[in-house]
């Protein structure tokens, strides 16, 4: 009890404060308002304006791909992202089952149905290792793609997650997937920033999902952003974002089903000016990982940091408790302080809409999610 005294005294030490603590509250340092203003004076506070347009050049910068395009949230993104490289109703998509809910409800949206693989204890993300296995069992390389030879259904997708912005091993994961057919769409939602050798993450996959929704280290209020090196499926997720409305003067034609997905001016314009201090917001939350590592050294909580060849944005900074008991004592006083603490997220697979769904043994997404902990992440002013 005398370590999770320590904790709440060293976090309200940091932060400077008595007050409640939130787990991770945007920070608006820049241009935030005076964008808006501009955006407001412009009359342009829907789909389309001039900052739509800076947003999706500032990522196509920031991730080093030839083409992003601006949507209403990170979710959205993903179902889209998964329709673009060919998912379709009665397929499966290889993910996590520790993630955040969204990733499986991007697939089931599609029609499709996620297939849970195990994540490794050093990412926290999507194993190679379980994939490999996975598909040495039920994999069924066809002319036309790969397909589950026990369920007859094709594999369609693989869908790793970047949990709280630790990169996984991405380079491998496409590897194999290569070797399968099956392409790789990155739900980067958690991870803008991050780097794995170099490379920033979104950018690997056929098409990458970025989320800047109230709580990531970039906000746009609600938005996200899809990120790809193909050209043509650039063009497609943009026309198909746009209710799949063909190019007129005035006539109103749309040839198939597509969604009302586009990101807002007005939230755009907010996340041009947060973009303009990313580099400044992962200087500081490196920063505070540094201190918090530091403070965790020989105590029963492990501070999680990335693997060596990555660069983590530390979107969410976590701790690691000895067993489920520890995780719940941690969480239970540190809340009671007013020092937001949260558990991982429940493992998909324990979740009804989704208790049926295929898996492997999840072994090591079953001792994580017994002992990580969020702890507060907000960069320090």
């Amino acid at each position: 009890m005398s370590e999770i005294k320590n904790t709440i005294s060293f976090i309200r030490e940091i932060y400077q404060t008595q007050d409640f603590m939130p787990l991770h509250e945007p920070r608006f340092v820049g241009n935030e308002k005076k964008y808006l203003l501009d955006t407001i004076d412009s009359t342009f506070v829907s789909s389309v304006g001039a900052y739509v347009d800076k947003f999706e050049d500032m990522m196509q910068d920031i991730t080093k791909t030839k083409k992003a395009i601006a949507v209403v949230n990170g979710t959205s993104g993903i179902q889209v992202a998964l329709r673009l490289v060919g998912v379709k109703t009665g397929d499966e998509v290889l993910t996590q089952a520790l993630t955040f809910v969204a990733t499986a409800n991007a697939i089931a949206y599609n029609g499709a149905k996620p297939v849970f693989l195990d994540v490794g204890l050093d990412t926290m993300g999507l194993s190679p290792g379980a994939i490999q296995n996975f598909l040495e069992e039920y994999g069924d390389i066809r002319e036309d793609g790969c397909y589950n030879k026990k369920t007859g259904n094709r594999i369609s997708a693989c869908l790793p997650m970047h949990t709280f912005g630790f990169p996984v091993r991405i380079d491998e994961i496409i590897r194999i997937c290569n070797f399968w057919k099956i392409p790789v769409v990155e739900d980067a939602a958690e991870s803008l920033g991050s780097e794995f050798k170099g490379q920033p993450t979104g950018s690997f996959g056929e098409v990458g999902v970025f989320s800047f929704n109230g709580n990531k280290i970039v906000t746009s209020g609600g938005g996200g952003a899809i990120v790809t090196n193909n050209a043509a499926l650039g063009i497609k997720a943009k026309y198909l974002t746009t209710t799949a409305k063909k190019p007129h003067a005035y006539e109103y034609v749309h040839d198939e089903l597509g969604y009302n997905y586009r990101m807002p001016n007005l939230n755009a314009a907010l996340a041009c000016a947060q973009l303009e201090k990313l580099s400044w917001f992962l200087e500081k939350k490196r920063e505070l990982a540094k201190k918090y590592e530091e403070f965790f050294k020989g105590a029963n909580a492990k501070f999680r940091t990335g693997l060596p060849e990555t660069k983590a944005n530390y979107w969410l900074m976590c701790v690691e408790l000895d067993n489920r008991n520890t995780r719940d004592e941690f969480l239970k006083g540190t809340n009671e302080a007013k020092v937001m603490t949260r558990p991982i997220w429940e493992l998909m697979f324990r979740l009804p809409m989704y208790e049926n769904c295929l898996k492997d043994e999840q072994v090591n997404a079953k001792f994580l999610v017994d002992r990580i902990v969020n702890i507060p992440s907000s960069v320090v002013i």
